[in-house]
């Protein structure tokens, strides 16, 4: 359940990066008022938390998946 909900957030924060990439608009900078507001700040930790529990995704097994959902 972890997995996932990090993989929506990272979703979420890749998007977002695409929006600044394309069009130079920070979406998450918009909804809470600034890119310095503490709103701002929640979300780009918790995108930032989203990754680092991600990438132990990158190094386990596919059994260890298979074991895990069973």
């Amino acid at each position: 359940m972890l997995d996932k909900i990090a993989l929506i957030i990272l979703i979420i924060g890749g998007l977002n990066w695409g929006a600044i990439g394309l069009f130079n608009f920070d979406c998450v900078a918009w909804i809470f008022g600034g890119a310095l507001s503490i709103g701002s700040r929640i979300v780009y930790i918790l995108v930032a938390v989203a990754a680092l529990w991600c990438i132990r995704l990158l190094f386990s097994d596919d059994e260890e998946k298979t074991i895990r959902t069973k």
